[in-house]
């Protein structure tokens, strides 16, 4: 409203920016591409805006009287390369077409927006990533429950959850939609909930009708309830389900019949992996900023673009039933001994195109002849992977062989009335229906491609039967073809034909066939473009009617590829199969970080190592070693390897027996949040809380350095008292890895039974050390920090000066900062209590460093004027004569 009266105040508008701006006030958050002739413009801040994303010129132009409006625009046929870059930039563009022909109208065309195209709803393959989710989210805050949401619009995937804010904040991080909606109001909730870094849209309230979107869903699913698909008493859930649907509507989305059905997301389903366990095991990006370096990438071998989705599904939403993991590892274990098969099936599966988003683009009236000539293709392929997946005597394969439907009337029509290499790839130029399809369009296409050669025949023709041998055809403007006979032989003309016009030395004429030639031949291309894009449209409805049966047929070929893809990458890094169980026992034999190991250098192997964790006797070890020894790297690589197991993929291991996991949790490396104001240390905090208030008995939870962002003694003191919570937990004795550099948890061994320390040792040679990189039982008391700033090129008088330090510390310590009582009495030391016995008497920890005990020489002068002192006597002219002493020994 209020953009309205400032448009009406300052411009003295045209009748086309009239339009423009009663068009921009429905979409006034998005940028409008308004249609002008062969050009799509914008004007005013949507110039401005769009002129420094995409780099084109910014004018102006005059808009009525004494007034102007900034513009900039591109070619129309350059929108797919210019529409990307403003989604890519997170803008929301409204697409605004001519509705009308020009040719056939007097004054202002009709124009309106055809389109809206948001981060989250993209058709277009310039814009998508072709092995990754472009999800839209909806969250609905319900009274008990929150709702949420996803629909892939690209591939017809339809997701719904609900339960707390935390838990659907884990589900937003496992599937990193595009875009989320949610209801207006809930700023505050929704930004304490799932944080600022979302691209969000907000709706009215009334959108999250329960009611009405359960009406909305059945419809979209021509069902008369929702019970078959499980989400019947998903309230909050239903809630943000319809929403979605009617935020399609509302951005001129309508055609989405491949949106067939809705998958509820169980949360006792799925392995608990939250935003900072994706981030720390470095799941889908390198936090380092290498490329192709995360886990998804090294492990992927998939070979079609919905297996690529597919399998990042399977990473971040590992799976705890297993039967169902067990029966994925059969099939890459079957792939893995027969050789042949498995060539077969990648042959064929990397032959299939994206299935998933033709069905959508089919579905939206956008697929293009290529992409059907691509569809037939792929059901080719689809016919002999059925072929091979039958061929062998594995129930499992002929399960996923039975699932597939060989769509034999879609293939065989598209393979018969399109071109198999169609000259254009918009049916809207013509040449995409084969010949032999439709009688008038090859008749029509003979007269167009031959038309020189026919009238060549019609006049041999005409001169032979009538005895005229210069006899000749030809036409122009005001009479269309005609013949034109010298008046010689003007005698010969039969009387059938029409005489037009008298030259001095011939005579012009025209017949019945030629007339008719005629109307054919001026009419031919645009007749041939209307019988191509009929027969077309008639295609696109008859596969429209089976795009469910394609959907299901691309999900087991992406299913194929994933299981492939696992034995493939099995074969090539020496995995083994893991066995899964539902006891509370992981034991991992010569275990391998996945990542790590296809980046060593060559000939230099990664160094394995053994994890054994149980709830009975080792359920926490105490990991100590200097840094890059590897102790971030063993925790790591452990939960990757619990993950890859539960994923239903072999695991880098000598071999591997894991007790079903149901959550993982890590707190690997720092990570500075400055931006919301939040430190090292405090992002440490909430990390860890996450996770102590989440632990469950089948949790394995990773810990590295924790405290390491505070003094001293206050992290010593935190993470022994996470260690006891996790160890005396009354109910969930979480599996635990703790590495850390306080050697002084290693008494905690003798305090909690289940407490085991572990070092990751290496061997010193003079000044140097060399990290063996072996995890061996017992802990350790060096932490070798000196001899890794030497080794990092820190310069030699600071090296020099930390081991003067260093020396000068161990005088008062010993070895470590903080050492028994007994090691500081054999010196004849005043003892400090020991963490270990501080903690047995629950004494504050308020033990920080004094600078009273280096033995600096000062140092000690100072100690030993004030040391002598007997306070009580002393006077005040003695104590001023003290203390100028003492000032005089600073040089003061």
């Amino acid at each position: 409203m209020n953009a309205e009266k400032k448009i009406d105040k300052k411009y003295v508008e045209t009748p086309l920016m009239k339009q423009y701006y009663s068009i921009k006030a429905v979409h006034p958050d998005a940028i409008l591409l308004f249609r002008v002739g062969d050009f799509y413009e914008t004007f005013g801040e949507d110039a401005i805006k769009a002129s420094g994303i995409l780099g084109i010129t910014l004018t102006r132009r005059a808009n009525g009287s004494a007034t102007y409006v900034e513009l900039a625009g591109f070619p129309y046929h350059a929108i797919d390369t210019y529409l990307p870059k403003l989604v890519r930039a997170g803008e929301r563009v409204a697409i605004c077409e001519q509705l009308e022909d020009p040719k056939q109208v007097r004054g202002l065309v009709k124009r309106g927006v055809i389109e809206l195209v948001t981060p989250g709803i993209v058709l277009g393959d310039n814009i998508l990533a072709n092995k990754e989710n472009a999800f839209l989210a909806s969250v609905y805050f319900g009274r008990q429950t929150t709702g949420v949401a996803f629909l892939d619009i690209s591939t017809g995937e339809f997701y719904v959850a609900e339960g707390s804010d935390n838990y659907v904040d884990k589900l937003i991080s496992n599937l990193a939609p595009k875009e989320i909606i949610y209801q207006r109001g809930y700023e505050d909730r929704f930004s304490a909930a799932f944080g600022s870094k979302h691209y969000t849209y907000r709706l009215d309230e009334w959108v999250f009708s329960e009611e009405v979107n359960r009406e909305k869903l059945c419809k979209q699913f021509t069902t008369t309830s929702l019970k078959g698909f499980g989400v019947d008493h998903f309230t909050s859930g239903i809630s943000a389900a319809g929403a979605i649907l009617y935020y399609l509507e509302f951005t001129e989305h309508r055609d989405i019949a491949h949106i067939r059905s809705i998958s509820r997301i169980d949360q006792d389903d799925y392995v608990w992996v939250d935003k900072f366990t994706i981030r720390n095991l470095e799941l889908f990006s390198s936090n380092g900023g290498r490329e192709k370096c995360s886990f998804a990438d090294v492990i992927d071998r998939t070979l079609t673009p919905m297996g690529g989705r597919l399998l990042k599904r399977w990473i971040a939403m590992p799976v705890k039933d297993t039967v169902q993991i067990n029966e994925r590892l059969d099939v890459v274990g079957h792939f893995i001994e027969d050789a042949d098969l498995a060539d077969t099936v990648r042959e064929q599966v990397a032959l299939v195109g994206d299935m998933e988003r033709i069905a959508s683009r089919i579905a939206a009236a956008r697929v293009t002849p290529r992409e059907l000539v691509q569809l037939k293709n792929s059901l080719f392929a689809v016919e002999l992977l059925k072929a091979a997946l039958e061929s062998t005597d594995d129930d499992r394969l002929h399960a996923l062989a039975a699932q597939i439907d060989l769509m034999t009337g879609v293939r065989d029509r598209i393979a018969r009335e399109i071109y198999p290499d169609p000259l254009n790839n918009q049916i809207q130029k013509g040449g995409v229906i084969a010949d032999g399809v439709d009688p008038e369009l090859d008749d029509l296409r003979r007269i167009a491609l031959h038309g020189k050669d026919y009238l060549a025949r019609i006049q041999q023709r005409e001169s032979e039967t009538t005895g005229i041998p210069s006899l000749k055809i030809s036409y122009n403007n005001v009479f269309g073809y005609y013949i034109e006979v010298r008046n010689a032989h003007k005698d010969k003309v039969p009387q059938s034909w029409i005489r037009k016009q008298t030259l001095a030395n011939a005579e012009r004429y025209i017949t019945e066939e030629l007339k008719e030639y005629e109307e054919k031949i001026l009419g031919a291309e645009e007749k041939m473009l209307v019988i191509e894009q009929r027969i077309y449209a008639d295609i696109i409805a008859h596969i429209s009617r089976s795009l469910a049966v394609l959907l299901r047929d691309a999900a087991v070929v992406a299913r194929v590829d994933c299981l492939q893809s696992f034995a493939r990458i099995a074969c090539e890094r020496r995995y083994v199969r893991p066995v899964l169980d539902d006891g509370k026992r992981i034991d991992i034999r010569q275990g391998r970080h996945p990542v790590i190991e296809t980046l060593m250098p060559v000939g230099e192997e990664y160094i394995p190592n053994d994890v054994l964790l149980d709830d009975k006797e080792q359920q926490i070890m105490m990991i100590t070693g200097p840094n890059m020894s590897g102790k971030s790297a063993l925790l790591r690589q452990t939960a990757l390897i619990i993950l890859m197991a539960q994923m239903g993929s072999f695991v880098p291991a000598k071999s591997a027996h894991i007790g079903v996991v149901d959550k993982i949790f890590t707190r690997v490396g720092a990570s500075d949040n400055i931006s919301q104001g939040e430190s090292t240390f405090m992002v440490e905090m909430l990390e860890s809380a996450s996770i102590l208030n989440n632990i469950s008995d089948r949790s394995i939870v990773l810990l590295d350095e924790i405290g390491r962002g505070t003094s001293t003694y206050d992290g010593i003191s935190i993470a022994w008292a996470m260690v006891e919570y996790l160890h005396n937990h009354p109910t969930a004795h979480a599996k635990t890895l703790f590495a850390t550099h306080y050697h002084e948890l290693n008494e905690m061994e003798q305090m909690c039974p289940r407490v085991k320390n572990y070092h990751v040792s290496v061997k010193e040679m003079g000044n140097q050390i060399v990290f063996l990189r072996k995890l061996e039982r017992g802990g350790t008391e060096h932490s070798f920090g000196i001899h890794v700033a030497r080794m990092a090129g820190m310069p030699m008088s600071v090296v020099s000066r930390a081991d003067e330090i260093l020396r000068n510390l161990e005088l008062v310590y010993g070895n470590n900062e903080i050492v028994p009582s007994r090691s500081l009495k054999s010196r004849g030391k005043k003892p400090s209590p020991s963490v270990r016995e501080a903690a047995e008497a629950g004494a504050p920890q308020n033990m920080q460093l004094s600078m009273f005990q280096l033995d600096d020489p000062v140092l000690v002068q100072i100690r030993d004027q004030i040391k002598g002192l007997d306070i009580n006597s002393l006077t005040p002219i003695e104590a001023l004569n003290k203390l100028n002493e003492i000032k005089k020994i600073t040089g003061i």
